[in-house]
């Protein structure tokens, strides 16, 4: 069912809650305050049930100019709007302002009423309606319904419900399959019932007993219990007043301006990238960095306003701005706010947020200014692969990716499909979850790992590689998951590096010994080789050569690491032949025997005590043998 939200809007003591009493038969006028000066100061709320059955919530809004900020409060969530003329008025300064604000925060539907027409000669009824009518044109009112109406009297009350059924009956239904989100406008306490918090649920669905979190304090709960309309409900649909029950919140845990959503669907910012308009009949011209008033959602607060094209912004004009918060909020891409000039407050500007998670811009970069471009007109799946471009670095999984577009898992899914189906994103597993890398950035670690290799090699020509864990620690830092060796073997996959367990390389890439190089070769070769089970320290081999011992050294860490030589401690090295074949004579005796000493390994292989020790040391070490006693076994 398509579940609608009608708003007021108009000057003060233009007759707006005795119009809802009139549809209704309720008083929206809760406060003692209220009822005592006949004057809307707060939110009023409650619900009319339209002709074809469908029950609309009801939002009120006070018309006093040193109320703006309560009824900014309100009109985030209409789905359409009475804009309220008193027949004996006209159009007055709160009427122009809410005018402007409605616009700016994207309301689309409504109608305007004119009120108190009882009071009124019909001449002047005519007038006034003329004068209206000439003023609403350019506005999103221009086509809109002008109807008189006496909510004393009850004239043309019926022929403005039915004007209502007809325009709710058009409006289009909210999305139930994304994320709730539920701006609070109201939160109280009840002895009995705790914490309790109204809002107009924007989006999504929310169902009793299910865990929420409040933002931008990311305090976690559970709905105890839900009503809309005073009503009990198990489930409630966007569109829809709310009145939620939270376990274990206090009071003071919550205030209005919170968003309430899934846990971990929001990530607090104190930046918003903007598109922002000023009004036309504004006599505000804003300058770079300028203090102003941000109402986004139900929520105030104070920020500097950074435009990113241009020097200044006129009445009228429209510019890219990033918003510098004072304090943490909420935000969605695509969600509408208001501003108001520090002081005096009037209603300057509005617009929409295009990143709600940006970094600091610098001002007139053409990037950004692409950037913003592309997510101001950009389809959403267009704006899904920016997002996964600009933050591939850190590697966003599904949840991370549900937070930066304030999407759920099913909508961003077949948009994911789509761009990996056409290799603009790469996905790799990271333990039960994929990440997600877009294929530019991939292109860049491509690139990054060559860079890196090559000079690795230039610096080492002689090691077959960098070690793999060094590379993984250069390409991706501190971050984990089997993700980093996926991205690797697909690097290899794609001949641009060769892994073994030992190093990686450039693919294609092969030691190349110079010709005294390869003579020091031969020579260590060849002193191992007469040593047999007796060889040469490694400190003996190179002091005793007349190479440089620089060039000596590297050449045999290079028979170390090609597997020739077997280095065993600090100052010991064998060919590895006669490494492996130790082991083999050890094994062979153990089987027979049961068990080997030190000193049968040393007759066995016709070696010193020091060498015997150092090549049972080295099997332990390698889990061949272990020692019980004075003795070796083989360790399985």
């Amino acid at each position: 069912m398509n579940n609608v939200i009608i708003g007021t809007a108009g000057h003060i003591d233009h007759g707006k809650t005795t119009l809802i009493k009139a549809l209704t038969g309720r008083n929206t006028d809760r406060l003692k305050e209220e009822q005592k000066r006949g004057i809307s100061i707060e939110l009023g709320f409650t619900y009319f049930d339209l002709p074809d059955g469908r029950r609309a919530g009801i939002i009120d809004v006070p018309g006093h100019e040193r109320f703006v900020k309560n009824m900014l409060a309100g009109v985030g969530g209409m789905d359409m709007v009475l804009l309220v003329v008193a027949a004996d008025e006209g159009i007055m300064p709160q009427t122009a302002e809410h005018l402007n604000i409605l616009d700016l925060i994207g309301v689309r539907n409504g109608i305007v009423v004119i009120t108190k027409a009882d009071m009124v000669e019909q001449e002047w009824l005519d007038m006034v309606m003329e004068d209206v009518k000439d003023r609403i044109k350019g506005t999103f009112l221009e086509d809109a319904p002008v109807i008189p109406v006496s909510s004393v009297t009850g004239e043309g009350i019926e022929l403005l419900i039915e004007a209502i059924g007809e325009m709710t009956a058009g409006i289009k239904e909210r999305n139930y399959d994304t994320i709730f989100r539920l701006n609070v406008d109201r939160a109280f306490s009840i002895s009995g019932f705790g914490t309790i918090v109204t809002g107009t649920l924007i989006s999504g669905k929310v169902e009793e007993g299910q865990r929420v979190c409040i933002y931008p304090a990311g305090i976690e709960s559970r709905i105890r219990n839900l009503q809309v309309h005073d009503r009990d409900v198990e489930v409630a649909y966007a569109g829809q007043r709310l009145a939620l029950n939270l376990a274990g919140i206090k009071r003071d845990q919550v205030e209005r301006g919170d968003v309430l959503a899934p846990v971990g669907a929001f990530l607090p910012t104190m930046m918003l990238d903007c598109r922002l308009r000023l009004v036309r009949d504004t006599g505000w011209t804003l300058e770079n960095r300028d203090r102003v008033r941000l109402h986004l959602g139900t929520k105030e607060l104070l920020c500097r306003a950074v435009l990113l094209d241009k020097e200044s912004l006129a009445p009228g004009e429209e510019c890219y701005v990033q918003l510098r918060l004072e304090e943490e909020t909420v935000a969605l891409r695509g969600d509408r706010f208001v501003i108001r000039s520090y002081s005096p407050m009037e209603t300057i500007g509005g617009g929409v947020v295009l990143e709600p998670n940006p970094p600091k811009r610098k001002r007139f970069n053409r990037e950004t200014i692409e950037e913003l471009k592309l997510k101001e007109s950009g389809s959403p799946i267009e704006v899904l692969e920016k997002i996964i471009n600009l933050n591939s670095g850190s590697f966003p999984g599904i949840h991370d990716l549900v937070k930066l577009s304030g999407k759920s898992e099913e909508e961003l899914e077949p948009m994911l499909e789509k761009l990996i189906e056409r290799r603009a994103v790469r996905t790799f597993q990271s333990g039960s979850q994929q990440v997600f890398v877009h294929s530019e950035h991939y292109s860049r670690l491509l690139a990054e790992a060559g860079s890196i290799l090559r000079e690795y090699h230039r610096r080492y020509p002689l090691r077959s590689g960098m070690p793999p864990e060094e590379l993984r620690s250069r390409l991706f830092g501190s971050r984990k998951g089997t993700f980093t060796d996926e991205i690797l073997r697909s690097m290899e996959k794609d001949e641009v590096i060769s892994i073994t367990s030992r190093a990686v390389s450039l693919c294609g890439f092969k030691i190349e010994l110079t010709p005294v190089q390869q003579e020091i070769k031969e020579y260590i070769l060849g002193l191992l080789e007469r040593g047999g089970y007796s060889p040469p320290g490694e400190g003996e081999i190179i002091n005793q050569a007349s190479y440089r011992k620089d060039e000596m050294e590297e050449v045999l860490d290079m028979l170390v690491e090609s597997g020739e030589i077997k280095r065993i401690g600090e100052d010991t090295v064998f060919l590895a032949k006669y490494f492996e074949n130790a082991v083999n004579t050890a094994i062979e005796h153990i089987k027979k025997e049961g068990s080997i000493s030190l000193a049968v390994l040393r007759d066995l292989l016709g070696t010193s005590r020091k060498y015997a020790m150092a090549l049972l040391e080295e099997m332990d070490r390698e889990r061949i043998t272990k020692r019980v006693g004075d003795n070796r076994v083989l360790y399985r």
